[in-house]
């Protein structure tokens, strides 16, 4: 159900700001959030999600993002108002990614001396070997043991105090968000000596792009694993025997997903009626996928935009103001849009 997902890429940056405790008298690192332009643009899939479920707010205020695009309209306590009602593949993404985006930004944060009680990696200091020889300890690592203790005592706070299915759900989807941001922890270097020969080199260890951890859990949700809760209730096992045991990086779920194309009070959706789509494409921003079969209405608008950009040295980019008229495509209404609701 990629309907629901996109929308989680939105929400976050601003859950960010309501959810995180403050450092001192003031709110922590905001900056280490960043621009707010990535994820939708990335993945094929998340493309449908985030532009299928704008008024949507499943995300609980957990965590935050660095690379969640236009999402949420409406006030800080809407976008951050509630996770899915159910123990769907979409809540266990939600968990993962907003697990993921609080390690993500915690230890950026330490990186850039935003916070006070972190700061550089302290183990990474002397000498050590790798594949290309001996290189000395240097710069900034990033401290992303303190980031992932940080998002495991703050984001699984209320997890550990349920015995439940959901509770052990979300605990796992949680700890795969963590992994997934170490697993793409990288050694970068930089060279010393006559022409650049490295001779010597100074290295440090550095957090990939988020993008790379949005993808790879992407890819985990579109393979989450169903589950049911064993007979002891300490753990899961597979809902379908055909299927492979989950590994602590996988996501799990044991609800079916609703159907987000449509208004549901008890699940939070608006629907995709109204929703902007894109008539060209044959993707998840199509029409035809996004309207969910119901059609789509046309309007001309006239909008400024940006055009002729020029660099000049230096360092300015200018541009002209220009006029361009464009197609609005939306999806239609069904034919009772009246709140579903199951209470």
């Amino acid at each position: 159900n990629m309907n629901f997902l996109l929308g989680i890429w939105w929400s976050l940056p601003l859950v960010l700001v309501w959810a995180t405790p403050p450092v001192t008298s003031s709110w922590w690192y905001m900056g280490a959030v960043g621009s707010s332009r990535v994820m939708c643009d990335t993945a094929a899939g998340l493309g449908l999600c985030c532009l299928r479920v704008r008024p949507l707010c499943p995300c609980r205020g957990s965590a935050a993002l660095q690379a969640l695009p236009r999402f949420v309209s409406g006030s800080a306590e809407r976008q951050a108002g509630h996770a899915p009602a159910r123990g769907s593949r979409e809540s266990a993404f939600v968990h993962a990614i907003s697990s993921a985006g609080v390690v993500f930004a915690i230890t950026r944060a330490c990186s850039q001396g935003e916070l006070k009680s972190c700061s550089c990696d302290p183990k990474k200091k002397g000498s050590a070997k790798d594949s290309k020889g001996h290189f000395d300890w240097g710069g900034c690592s990033d401290n992303i043991d303190y980031g992932i203790k940080f998002a495991t005592a703050f984001v699984d706070a209320k997890e550990r105090k349920g015995k439940d299915a959901r509770a052990l759900m979300n605990l796992h989807n949680n700890r795969a968000g963590r992994k997934a941001v170490k697993r793409f922890l990288k050694q970068e270097c930089k060279c010393h000596g006559v022409s650049g020969s490295c001779t010597l080199r100074t290295c440090w260890l550095a957090m990939a792009d988020f993008r790379k951890t949005g993808d790879y859990l992407w890819k985990k949700y579109n393979g989450a694993i169903q589950v049911v809760m064993n007979q002891d209730g300490t753990g899961f096992t597979v809902a379908n025997k055909k299927f492979k045991k989950p590994t602590k990086n996988d996501l799990v779920y044991f609800e079916s997903s609703p159907d987000y194309c449509i208004r549901d009070r008890d699940v939070g959706s608006l629907g995709t009626a109204g929703r902007v789509c894109n008539q060209t494409s044959r993707g998840m921003d199509s029409c035809e996928v996004m309207c969910c079969g119901r059609g789509y209405d046309t309007s001309r608008v006239s909008r400024m935009t940006k055009c002729e950009c020029k660099f000049h040295w230096c360092c300015a980019v200018r541009c002209q103001d220009c006029l361009e008229v464009v197609d609005i495509h939306t999806c239609k209404a069904p034919k009772s849009a009246g709140w579903i609701s199951r209470t």
